[in-house]
């Protein structure tokens, strides 16, 4: 297994680095260079930018309008936008359900969706966890009926990531309470903006972030017709989206960033007579979590080779996405302790009021504490560990 990077893909990651940040507008560039947040429309802006390089998929086949790289590009790409701070794109459309109908779709799904994804014409967000299923998504309750050629949509999701701002959802409904409750699951298209009974409500992170919604569901109507798959077939498809997903989650790129930034802050603040940079403690704090993530790097770049071997993602996954949180929230705390008493200072002023390299750095911890808990939370990848992995007896 050869887990370094050939001439030719070296080559590739200075060819996006160049066009990176030629490609950046720069007002979008100077938010970039202050680590802020981006608002959607500057994260669509950039998805249009990329859909004019043919960029904007880079997990897609060429046949369907993607690039057609391989994993190893597509894990270099990642990292060279995460390395340029470049606006995130929302990863419902172009990651997970664009995936899925290229897999499961008809081709008929395949032609009215497909494009629309890409070009960022149509928003989606995910409808999965609900108020008594989050991470044990089989119990889930939202009930959809047949009705003619239509499914009636009765019940509540929660977390929806950016649903205000999405046109569709994918849903996973219960269409079916006999037997198993992984049996009973249907995987299904929704049209949030018009569709008469689809109401989403925002609410604030403890970040200070529209970040997610509740999604609710009276009597809305959806067509057989966007039922992706079998009825019933709904588990299998989420746990293939989930096992992707929770990859990504992994977040090397981000934690690297991370460190990037509380090194940058620590050699801007002020400690006695000197920087807070120098001190033998803090360093060494910044030199333990450097060689974690260096080893997080390494389970990375094996789940990588593997994939190039085409083995799909498996257990090893869920490895990943706990150490690779875990060391997300590490290195956002890392960032608040540098800035001292100015960590505290967005509670009672405008976050404006901190030098630009510190602005976003709070929200970014407080909404970390999440990560731990979406995508299945770490105790569940645990389980998962348990009993794929380790083989445990109960497990």
């Amino acid at each position: 297994m050869d887990l370094s990077y050939t001439e030719e893909q070296n080559r590739f990651r200075e060819e996006v680095r160049a066009w990176i940040a030629d490609a950046m507008p720069p007002e979008m560039r100077r938010k970039a260079d202050e680590g802020r947040n981006f608002e959607h429309e500057e994260m669509m802006a950039w998805h249009r930018i990329l859909f004019a390089k043919g960029w904007v998929a880079p997990n897609w086949p060429e046949a369907v309008g993607g690039p057609g790289w391989d994993v190893a590009r597509r894990s270099i790409f990642q990292e060279e936008c995460v390395r340029a701070n470049t606006p995130g794109l929302s990863p419902f459309g172009l990651s997970m359900v664009g995936p899925l109908i290229i897999q499961y779709g008809t081709d008929e799904q395949k032609q009215r969706f497909l494009p629309k994804i890409l070009s960022g014409e149509e928003v989606w967000c995910q409808g999965y966890s609900e108020p008594n299923a989050g991470s044990d998504l089989a119990n889930l309750q939202l009930r959809a009926d047949k009705d003619g050629d239509d499914y009636v949509l009765n019940g509540q999701k929660t977390w929806t990531s950016h649903a205000q701002y999405a046109d569709w959802i994918f849903v996973l409904c219960r269409t079916s309470s006999a037997g198993r409750k992984q049996e009973g699951i249907t995987f299904l298209l929704a049209d949030i903006g018009n569709t008469p009974g689809i109401e989403v409500k925002p609410f604030l992170t403890t970040g200070g972030t529209l970040a997610f919604s509740e999604t609710w569901f009276k009597d809305a109507r959806v067509p057989q017709a966007n039922r992706v798959g079998p009825e019933g077939g709904g588990w299998s498809m989420a746990k293939a989206l989930l096992g992707h997903e929770r990859t990504g989650i992994g977040g090397i790129a981000e934690s690297d960033r991370g460190l990037r930034k509380a090194k940058q802050i620590a050699q801007r603040t002020n400690v006695g007579h000197g920087r807070l940079f120098d001190d033998p403690d803090f360093r060494r704090r910044i030199a333990r979590k450097e060689m974690r993530l260096r080893a997080i790097e390494i389970l990375n770049l094996r789940q990588l080779a593997a994939a190039q071997l085409g083995h799909a993602p498996g257990a090893e996954s869920s490895v990943l996405k706990i150490v690779g949180t875990e060391m997300q929230q590490e290195t956002t705390e890392l960032c608040m302790d540098a800035m001292g008493h100015n960590a505290m200072g967005w509670l009672d002023s405008p976050e404006e009021a901190l030098p630009a390299y510190q602005q976003s750095v709070a929200s970014q911890f407080n909404y970390m504490r999440a990560a731990t808990i979406y995508g299945g939370s770490n105790e569940i990848q645990k389980n998962i560990i348990a009993k794929q992995m380790l083989r445990l007896p109960g497990a």
